[in-house]
Formats: structure tokens, sequence, C-alpha cells
């Protein structure tokens, strides 16, 4: 038996580069007990907590593999829902870092999350058009709301009633009665999408962007406000906000009543703000209290207007009504107060439009109790921006308070290279060269360049040669991180760079179609005495073609050159004679590198193949399929003939140019990657990709045997495919407007699995203590009966016990799910066990909730089966009597509680919480009104 080829396995070390994607949105959260500092955004697959004042990263809540598509912080501020590109939820405490709970229902991304205001149940829409509610203190699915034709943009909870408003991209707003958990109205006042919706002024009004520059502003009345007994009927008459022109004619209330004997609100069409965008609305958000509403379109603008209150409103009007009464004292009073009424406009005033220094593709507000407005800003490229309004100034003007930008480029960055030492990393893109220390990822240098397409390390490591679009070469100095010269090299792009293997100079090839030599020499300056690194330029070599790559062979006898007409050209570096040509890719060569012993050149092209070549006699080895899209880079491993490529499919793969095997593959990247760079030692691998992270890989001491590798890829795409099956389907469940809020995945089938190795355990356990009980029967004496190891580890415990220690194990938010995957053959079984725990008064929550459950989903079976009866009979009583009682000690609790706080109450004679202090409020606040209109009449 031959020896096998031993691989190490490259792993993840640390994303860096990235200070926010821009898939995600922004949000302030509360940390360290300080609201309107910190801001949780998304980054690639984790969350990164930025700290706007001092600009440090404080924490990072990571994720899996799937990138984060939304973020929704809790009421509480002690927790972020975070949504992913895969569809599920997880819900984080920021102040351990940690996902508590993960929630799986959705099929595609997430695009709308939040909370309801106690922080007890969570909304979201998703990609696949579904809307589900959460409750995240049981930790499981309430319901699906079936409804929407296309993605849903934006979920939003009402406090007072218990309704749910959600908006998406058919262009419809929909009204669910989460009671009956069915649509009971659809505003189709829209022409195009619905992109966002705010609830402003004590819920009484709908704010909706969609396409066009408009903002429509819609009423909500409740109808169990309007026939209220105890109201005047002049109440009754008016508009749920007095003052306002609403429009009556019968063609502007654009509604649909799907159920007109169930009608619970009434949403009419108040008018419309023009914002200044022409395009879409992107973002439509207000603050907490409904005070401040903003919005920002595909461009760098954000738009913030202010709320006026129903006091402000009617001392406006009162105002407004005096001014008239002077100008107009010839008018009766009746035709007066007739006129007299606020537009929208006046009621909802723009404050300042806020100029940000790129294009906005997320913002959130707090409105501090000073009448301060703090507002961030999740750029385009890779920038958060933090600005402050003051609303009680004459003209409010935003100021930037702070900004976000050392940690990442602000552009794709186009090429990397590592220092020899392996110490230091360049990264450079269109605006700037970044120098970053590997081992604290920290960027040392920054330096603004034309847009950089190559670069390499001069020998020393003490200055950088970077090529441009432009045809420029620029060498920079990183000591004191200036530019030392600029050279005109080529009259195209510097598409490739290559250090000569005696260090004494290097080669560029450019869209010129030459490739040129360069030398190192050192220079005296006439301003200084010492004298400076500079270029000078040595011989030319002409093309028919423009030049993609360039690379030495390691005895710098040949020159690879590949060109635009697909082949890669080999010719001597001292007489430039040609001297092969590799041709056999179908679309032009964009990487390839020579190994270090000189036999070998890997080619990658566009046509997505990587072809092995011998240098001698330019014989094609092998071609392999390497990438889904196009190979963007390719580089061996130093001393070895293994290789790593980079292609557009967001993959980086490792290859064996001996045997023509793929070895691994490193998943982490979300979008195209365009470039990587090995460390001279080979032990990090460095790559940069269009979702703007930069990603560093490390060689491990784990051994790679291909053999489990392939085996672990196969369970990968086993589960995957899983995961895409056919839901299964509920008996006597119709396909309307609801359905079951999980969804069927890999956990939930493990779950199943164990909870029917346990039962399988509990039969053979049982039917081996008949057999003991008929063999001590037929001894007359007692035999030791052998107890089962797994049992022996939990503790000696009975075979019915271990069934419920594995029950309980289910997630809650799988154990639907679970139950539904689980064969009818278990559930008599688990339907006496059931019994026997309620009976003892264990767990009886979760065990009638699961009860509950299987009666439903296999309710024609177990009634026509005579076996059960009895069993169900036993259920109904023991269920019945135990539900009582938990219920009682509920009662008992609560009301002990309740008494605890009247005793608090009494002796601090402060309000222990504040809902007293509202209803009073409120009260005030009616009366004040009634007031005010007995004098206005």
């Amino acid at each position: 038996m031959g020896l096998t080829q031993q691989y190490l396995r490259y792993g993840p070390a640390a994303l860096f580069g990235l200070v926010a994607s821009a898939r995600g949105n922004v949000a302030f959260v509360a940390l360290r007990g300080e609201r309107g500092r910190y801001v949780a955004v998304p980054a690639c697959e984790h969350v990164f907590v930025w700290d706007t004042r001092k600009g440090e990263k404080v924490l990072i809540l990571k994720g899996l593999k799937q990138e984060v598509s939304c973020l929704c912080p809790s009421p509480d501020g002690l927790h972020l829902a975070v949504g992913y590109e895969d569809g599920s939820i997880r819900v984080f405490s920021l102040l351990s870092g940690e996902a508590n709970i993960t929630f799986n229902g959705h099929k595609a991304a997430v695009t709308a999350l939040h909370y309801d205001h106690l922080g007890g149940r969570l909304g979201s829409g998703s990609k696949d058009t579904d809307v589900i509610v959460w409750d995240v203190i049981n930790e499981s699915g309430l319901y699906r709301l079936k409804g929407h034709k296309d993605a849903v943009t934006q979920v939003l909870f009402l406090k007072e009633k218990n309704l749910l408003v959600t908006s998406g991209k058919d262009t419809l707003v929909k009204w669910w009665d989460l009671d009956t958990q069915h649509c009971f109205k659809t505003l189709v006042g829209h022409r195009a999408e619905v992109w966002g919706m705010a609830l402003i002024s004590e819920e009484k009004r709908l704010v909706t962007g969609s396409a066009d520059s408009e903002l429509r502003v819609w009423d909500i009345t409740y109808i169990q406000e309007a026939k209220d007994p105890d109201e005047p009927e002049s109440k009754k008459s008016k508009d749920s906000s007095p003052g306002v022109e609403a429009n009556t004619e019968e063609d502007e209330t654009l509604e649909l009543d799907e159920h007109p004997e169930e009608r619970l609100v009434k949403c009419s069409k108040v008018g419309s703000l023009m914002r200044e965008g022409r395009d879409r609305v992107v973002t439509l958000g207000t603050d907490q209290r409904g005070k401040i509403l903003a919005c920002h379109g595909t461009d760098a603008v954000l738009e913030v207007f202010s709320v006026l209150s129903e006091e402000e409103v009617q001392k406006k009007l009162e105002k407004k009504m005096k001014k008239a009464k002077k100008k107009a004292k010839q008018n009766s009073e009746e035709e007066l107060e007739g006129s007299v009424e606020l537009s929208l406009q006046e009621e909802i005033r723009r404050v300042a439009n806020v100029r940000a220094s790129s294009k906005i593709k997320s913002f959130d507000l707090i409105l501090s109790p000073k009448g301060e407005l703090k507002m961030v800003l999740l750029l385009q490229n890779n920038i958060i921006e933090s600005y402050n309004l003051d609303l009680s100034a004459q003209v409010p003007q935003a100021a930037r308070v702070s900004k976000i930008t050392i940690g990442g480029h602000r552009s794709d960055v186009r090429t990397l290279a590592f220092s020899s030492d392996n110490i230091a990393i360049l990264s450079a893109a269109a605006e700037s060269i970044k120098i970053w220390n590997r081992s604290t990822l920290q960027c040392i240098r920054t330096m603004a360049c034309e847009h950089a397409l190559c670069s390499l390390f001069v020998p020393g490591d003490r200055q950088v040669i970077v090529g441009t679009k432009t045809g420029k070469l620029q060498l920079y100095d990183l000591a004191s991180g200036s530019l030392m010269e600029t050279l005109d090299a080529h009259s195209g792009a510097v598409w490739s760079i290559a250090l000569s293997p005696d260090q004494r100079g290097f080669v560029t090839g450019g869209a010129d179609k030459c490739v040129k030599f360069w030398d190192f020499e050192l220079v005296k300056d006439e301003s200084s005495v010492q004298k400076r690194l500079s270029m000078k330029h040595v011989r030319v070599l002409q093309l028919d073609e423009d030049v993609l790559c360039v690379r030495y062979s390691p005895s710098q006898k040949l020159l690879a050159v590949s060109l635009l007409d697909c082949t890669v050209k080999i010719f001597y570096v001292d007489t430039l004679k040609f001297f092969l040509s590799l041709y056999g890719h179908k679309l032009p060569v964009l990487c390839m590198d020579i190994s270090y012993d000189g036999t070998l050149i890997a080619t990658g092209s566009a046509d997505r193949n990587v072809k092995i070549w011998g240098l001698d006699f330019g014989d094609c080895h092998r071609s392999l399929f390497a990438h889904n899209d196009s190979v963007m880079y390719l580089q061996f491993v130093a001393k070895s003939h293994l290789f790593f490529t980079a292609g557009k499919d967001s993959k980086i793969k490792q290859w064996d140019a001996d045997k023509f095997e793929h070895i691994q593959t490193l998943e982490g990247h979300h979008q195209e990657v365009w470039c990587l760079a090995l460390s001279p030692n080979g032990d990090y691998v460095v790559s940069a990709s269009h979702d703007k992270s930069l990603r560093l890989w490390e060689r491990t001491r784990e051994p790679l045997v291909l053999e489990e590798e392939r085996e672990m890829q196969r369970e990968a795409e086993y589960e995957e495919s899983v995961a895409k099956e056919e839901q299964p389907v509920v008996a006597g469940e119709t396909q309307g407007e609801t359905g079951l809020a999980g969804k069927k995945t890999i956990e939930t089938i493990k779950a199943a699995e164990r909870v029917m190795e346990a039962i399988e355990l509990y039969r053979e356990e049982m039917a081996k203590l008949k057999e003991h009980k008929a063999i001590c029967k037929a001894a007359g004496k007692e035999v030791p009966f052998p107890v089962n190891p797994i049992l022996r580890a939990y503790g000696n415990i009975t075979p019915s016990a271990y069934v419920l220690e594995v029950f309980k194990k289910v997630k809650s938010s799988e154990l639907e799910e679970s139950l539904l995957v689980l064969p009818f053959s278990y559930v008599p079984d688990l339907l006496r066990l059931f019994n026997e725990y309620i009976h003892l008064g264990s767990e009886v929550e979760l065990l009638c909730r699961a009860l509950l459950f299987l009666l439903k989903i296999h309710f024609g079976q177990i009634t026509s089966n005579q076996m059960l009866v009895t069993v169900i009979e036993n259920l109904k009583k023991t269920t019945i009597s135990r539900v009582s009682e938990a219920r009682d000690v509920f009662g008992f609790n609560m009301a002990g509680l309740q008494y605890l706080q009247r005793e608090i109450e009494s002796k601090d004679e402060v309000t222990f919480f504040a809902d007293a202090t509202e209803r009073f409020e409120e009260k005030k606040r009616k009366r004040k009104k009634k007031e005010k209109m007995v004098l206005a009449v």
C-alpha cells in the first residue's frame, strides 16, 4: 500500500477591513446603560457593535455562514434580533454577546423585523412573501400569515390593539387581526412597491413610502372608538386628528374590505407629503415616540420631518383662527370656523435635509429628552456617520459628530500583497492603500492613491510599488506614508506586476500591449543629501495583444505572459526570444503562477477552468473545472505543488497540481473574490471580496483526509436537500391565510429521530422487564436485572423518565415541526407516557402543548383507534385537573405579587409601574381637549 499524501487544513482566522455591510440596516443599541452612543451594524455573517464616540468596535455577535439581512433591537434594549439570508432569525443577548434563541421558519432572506411594545412577540417578513409572528418568551412560532404576493418590506405591531400592519413589494398594505389571524383590510392606494411604512401621531396616522416622491399619509380610526357610547356626538363626527383636511371623495379612500362584517379599523387617505428626492424610498422610519419622521432615497440626502402633537396642533389652530379673525371681521363666525384648517404640511413640517458623504443605505434615530435628535447613517461605501440636529434652533442644521472609516476601504480591494517577513499585509483599492498588521489586524498606514490594480513590496519591506488603471507606477515610502515617485509606465492600465527572483528589479504588463522591465536604483535628490530608491526602465517587449498577467520562473530564465487572445506565451528573459505558446483556454487567462521548482505552470481563466502545464515542453497535464464563474487569482503555496484559486463564485479553493485533486474549499465570502495573497512561508492566505471584507485564513496543524472531506461535503448536500423538500401537510389544515410558523430542517428531523430512539429504547426495556419478571417467577427467587448503559449514564433513571428527558431537550422553536415528522406508530406510546407524566405533575405546560398538537394532526387515526380510547379518557381527566392546578398556582402567585406591589407603592408613595401615570395623563389630556373644544365653539 502506497503512502497517502497528508494535507493540512486551512481555517478562518479573522475578518477585517469591514466597517459595515450595506445589505442590512443600522440600529442604535443600549449598551453599558447608554443610549445613542452604540450602534449595531451587519458585517457579512456577523454583527458589529461600534462605539460612535471613540470609533472602536466594542462587541462582535458571531454568526454562522449566512449573511445578515436585517436587525431589530428589543424594546428593553437587552436583546438584538438578527435576520439572515437563509430565513433564520437569531436573538442575541447584548450583555453576553451569545445567541439565546434561533427561529427557523422562512425559506428566503428576512427583510423586516419588529418587536411589539412589550418585547414579547417578534414579527418577521421575508422575501418568501410570508409574515411570521414569534413568541420570544416561549421561544416558539405562533403562526404564519400568508397574503402578500411579493417580498414583505415592513412589519409593524400596533400598541393599543392586537393588530399587525404589513407592506410589501406587491403594492399592498395589509391589516391583520392577530386574535383571529386573518387579513381584514387591504390598502391598494399605491401604484408601485411599498418600500417603507411608519406609524405617527400616537398610532393615528400611517405614512407609506413608494417608488415615487410622495409620502402618502393615512388616517386611522378604530371602529370601537367611534362607537363608544360615552363619547359626545361631536367627537364621533370629527376625524381622529382635529383640524386636518381629509379627502372625503370616494375614489381617494382606496381600500378593500375583505371581511366587511369584521371591520376593526377605518383607514382613509389624508393627503401626501412631497419629498425632494425623485427616486424610490429606500428607508422610512421614526424615532421611538413617533415625533420625528425621516426618509431617504437612493441618493445621499436624509429628509427629516417633525410631527406635531395634538396639543401643538390645537395651539397652531388657535393662532390661525386669531389671525383669520383679525383679517376678516366682516365674515360670520360659522364661515370663519369652517375655513380655518391646518394643512398636512403644517402638521408634518420639514425640519432639515442631512447630506451624507455618500449614498445612504439605512439610518436610525434617537430623540433625546433635551430635544436633540441623534442620527446614525450607514453608507454604501463602508462608512458609518453620526449627526446631531438641534430641533429647538431657529433654523436647525445637522452637524456631523463622528465618522467611522479607518477600518476599511471605500471601494473594492483589487490587489493584495504580503511582506517578506509575513507580518504586514498591503491592500489597495480605487482611492487608497492600507497597510495592516497581520497579528493585530490594525490598519497602521493609509495612503491616498489612484485606481490601484497590482502591487508588490520592494525587497526590504520599506517601500511598496502600485500599478494603476491610468498606467502609472507609484512608489510609496511606508515609514513616512508618502508618495516618493510616480512614473508614466504604460499608456493603458497596468494589469500585472512581478518581482524578479534576484530581487534587483521587476516586470510590468499593461493594456498597451507592452511588457516592460524595470531595475531598482538609488538616485540622489537635489533637496536631500541621502540617496533614495527609484525605478529605471531598462527593456520593453512589444506584443500583439493586451497583456493581462506576467510571471517570472524561479530561475529567472523564463517569463510567462498571458495575452488577451486566450494564450500564454513563454519567452527567454535574457534574449526575449519566444519559447512556448500555451493554448487551450476558451477565454482570456486572468491569472497564473509558476511552481517553486519551475517545472509547472498553472493558469486560471475566465472560462472557469484551471489548466496545469509542464514548463519543459508546454504540454497540458490536466484541465480542471475549478469555479462556477471566472477564476480571478491563482498562486502556488511556497515550496510545494499545492495552489490556491479565487473565483467570482465567492469561493477559494486549494488544489494539488501533482495529483490534480481538489483538496478543500474555503467558504466565507458572500460575493465575488477579486484577489488573494499567500504569505511567503505559506501559513497564511488573505483574500479580498466585493462584499468589502478582507479575510485571513490560517494553516492549522489539523491533518485533512480527502475521503472524510468528500463525506462531509455529501452530508452537507443531503442536509441542504432535506431543507428544500416539501413541507409536511397537516391533516385538516386548509391552505388559507394562516399556517404553522416553523419549517422542516435537519435539526427538526434529528430531534424527531432522538425521540423515536428513546421510545424504541423504552419499548425494549419494557419487554426485557416483562421477560425478567417471568424468569423470576419461574426461578422462584429474585434475579438481578441488567441496567441499560444509557440509563445508567443518566443516573439509573427509568425508561419512561429517559423519554421525558429526551423530549425536554427538543428546542421549543422546533417542537411542532419535530412532532410533525414523527411517524404515527410512535404516537400511541407517547400518549401513554404523556398520561403518566401529567399524572405525576411534571412539565405540564410543555406536555399539554405537545399533546394538543398531536391530537390536532392525528385526530382521525387517534379517534378511530379503539386501543387509545381509555388512554384519551385518562388524559382528559389528568390534563384538566393538572392544568387547573397550575392555573391556581399562577393565579395565587399573581395575586401575591400584586399585593407586594401595592405594599411597596403605599410605602414609598411612588407608582411602581408606569400604568397609573399613563392613565392619569390620558384623562388629563382628554379633559383639556374637551375644554378647548368648548372654548373654540
